[in-house]
């Protein structure tokens, strides 16, 4: 029964927008955050639909001590969910109901003309249409190899595919095959739905479930083993995991978050991974000193700062409104990001810093990238990032074709938003730098000595 109240306490909380989804979810002590987490999803996700059933059938004029919210969430977990496994003093009272609730369910498939659960999202009035993502899958370096766990998920019956053409057989994945993206060498594409949670490679830390576009700021970034690298706004911890992936667990990796829930998961996500190179502060990333000597030998910053996240899938179920936030909070966000993005390239010994958000808004994108650009704060460049990606960024100042967008249309991801920033050699007469392919760069293979051939003597 506490699952079912704490989703029904959340479900109220984003109805009166009293923060994100997350923001509710980690605030609600509940202890299995995650389990939380997907049933609010799923039940907002078919918010209308139970709102449709729950009316049909008339069950809060029966019950009158049955709140709205908590009835969506039983209502959810019966029709739609795993059953009622808990329930408390609501599951007899829900069992009374369900002969007539399920009774105006399948009533709702006939009078919409649908036989499955899903379409019913589809034919729903105003129903958000979502694309229906990839289950990306990273897998982690620092515990096993590609080789390994795809032998894994061969001897699971799984069919693997071999590494994608392109996004059409993304589109197409079904079943239990899969793919190995074409960008990401190490990342594995599942179809839709795959749910990975429970799988003993994930518990284990040798899995990383994390959405394709959330990978390119770390692979842009690419430090080499052994750098000293700032995330500047760490948690929930994805993109940390996979730069300590990228540096071999050589060097040293200062994270920073002011959330200390978040950062807490973090710390479980990080020791999972078989992390040991990252420091974590619960500290404003804006209140670190530049000078400060610990901070010295600092060359590569990854800028994931708060934003709207106007561009993640799940959001535009989980938080009616998100995805066209105000442009009061637009201002805000982008006045913090603004401050965040110059603070970071104020540190003496940087070379390459990424700037990422899950946003699609040009406020945040675009708009603060040009500002900082005209403040010409030291010899920084944009470089011309993954030049064969298909979405650019928009075309509101010159050179904004460098930077890259993604999103479920064009890119088969959530939408996102990357630029990376290079030092530009004062030395240099060169008028470009090179483009940023992605990835860790590859180094130069010293060139082979000659064999001298011996003499022959005639």
């Amino acid at each position: 029964m506490a699952l079912y109240g704490a989703a029904a306490t959340v479900l109220s909380g984003l109805e009166a927008h009293q923060g994100s989804l997350k923001t509710l979810v980690y605030g609600s002590r509940f202890q299995n955050v995650r389990q939380l987490y997907a049933l609010v999803c799923q039940t907002q996700r078919y918010s209308a639909v139970l709102d449709a059933v729950i009316r049909s059938a008339k069950l809060l004029e029966a019950e009158k001590k049955l709140k709205p919210h908590l009835a969506k969430v039983l209502v959810y977990e019966l029709l739609l969910g795993r059953g009622l496994r808990g329930g408390g003093r609501w599951k007899p009272v829900l069992s009374r109901h369900k002969a007539r609730l399920q009774a105006e369910f399948a009533r709702l498939k006939v009078k919409r003309c649908v036989s499955r659960n899903e379409d019913l999202l589809e034919s729903s009035p105003g129903a958000a249409q979502v694309i229906q993502l990839p289950r990306f899958v990273r897998v982690n370096t620092l515990k096993t190899c590609l080789d390994d766990t795809i032998d894994y998920f061969k001897r699971e019956g799984y069919s693997y595919q071999g590494c994608a053409s392109g996004l059409d057989e993304l589109r197409a994945l079904e079943g239990k095959r899969f793919f190995l993206d074409p960008l990401l060498p190490e990342l594995l594409v599942f179809p839709s739905g795959t749910d990975l949670h429970k799988h003993p490679l994930y518990q284990a830390g040798h899995l990383i479930l994390q959405d394709k576009a959330s990978c390119l700021p770390a692979m842009l970034l690419a430090p080499p083993p052994g750098s000293h690298v700032i995330d500047a706004c760490a948690a929930p911890g994805n993109k940390t995991s996979h730069l300590a992936a990228l540096l071999k667990n050589q060097g040293k990796i200062f994270a920073f978050d002011l959330d200390a829930g978040r950062l807490a998961a973090m710390a479980t996500l990080l020791t999972r991974a078989g992390v040991s190179c990252c420091e974590i502060a619960n500290e404003d990333f804006l209140s670190i000193s530049p000078s400060n000597p610990r901070y010295s030998r600092v060359q590569y910053i990854l800028l994931d700062p708060s934003c709207s996240g106007s561009g993640m899938v799940s959001r535009q179920l989980e938080e009616p409104g998100a995805v066209s936030p105000s442009q009061e909070r637009l201002h805000a966000l982008a006045g913090f990001q603004r401050r965040a993005l110059s603070h970071a390239l104020s540190f003496p010994a940087l070379q390459r810093l990424v700037y990422s958000t899950c946003s699609v808004c040009q406020e945040e994108n675009e708009d603060v990238v040009q500002d900082i650009l005209q403040q010409k704060l030291g010899p920084f460049r944009l470089v011309d990032a993954l030049p064969l990606w298909p979405q650019r960024g928009l075309s509101t100042f010159p050179g904004a074709e460098h930077c890259i967008r993604a999103s479920p249309e064009a890119t088969l991801t959530g939408g996102f938003f990357v630029a990376v920033l290079e030092r530009v050699d004062e030395k240099s007469s060169g008028p470009e730098l090179q483009p940023l392919a992605g990835g860790p760069r590859p180094s130069v293979a010293p060139k082979k000595r000659k064999r001298r051939q011996k003499k022959t003597i005639n």
